[in-house]
């Protein structure tokens, strides 16, 4: 199964061990679901964990980001001609659309359009199929 993680899941992932985003991750490490990326994904992924605010730990951080471009599946993606507010909400919307992709996992669903892959943490285990 590939999957797209907005960085908000990463994020909370790396700040919240125990709650669902983390399991996500968790997954992905594991290697029973693999994360699809481009360059502007990967970029975003390093700039926010980075965040001095965040606190998240430097090695931490780094090992994430060279587990995902190690592991996870490069594509290039393809623009479409769709309104965002946040243009990096878009990004990871052209990721998903680019390419075999299953779930575009989010903790924003309102920023996306309604399309059936387009779920939150919780939706993807509702789902039963990873």
């Amino acid at each position: 199964m590939k999957l797209v993680l907005d960085t908000n899941i990463i994020v909370s992932a790396l700040l919240s061990p125990g709650r669902l985003p983390a399991k996500i991750l968790n997954l992905v490490l594991n290697g029973s679901v693999t994360i699809v990326y481009d360059n502007s994904v990967l970029a975003e992924y390093a700039n926010v964990l980075g965040r001095e605010k965040l606190k998240i730990d430097r090695d931490l951080k780094k090992l994430v980001i060279e587990f995902i471009e190690k592991e996870g599946i490069y594509i290039i993606t393809e623009p479409h001609d769709i309104k965002f507010l946040d243009r990096d909400d878009k990004m990871f919307y052209e990721l998903y659309k680019s390419g075999n992709i299953d779930y575009l996992i989010t903790g924003n669903k309102k920023h996306f359009p309604e399309e059936k892959g387009i779920i939150s943490a919780r939706e993807f285990f509702e789902t039963k199929k990873w």
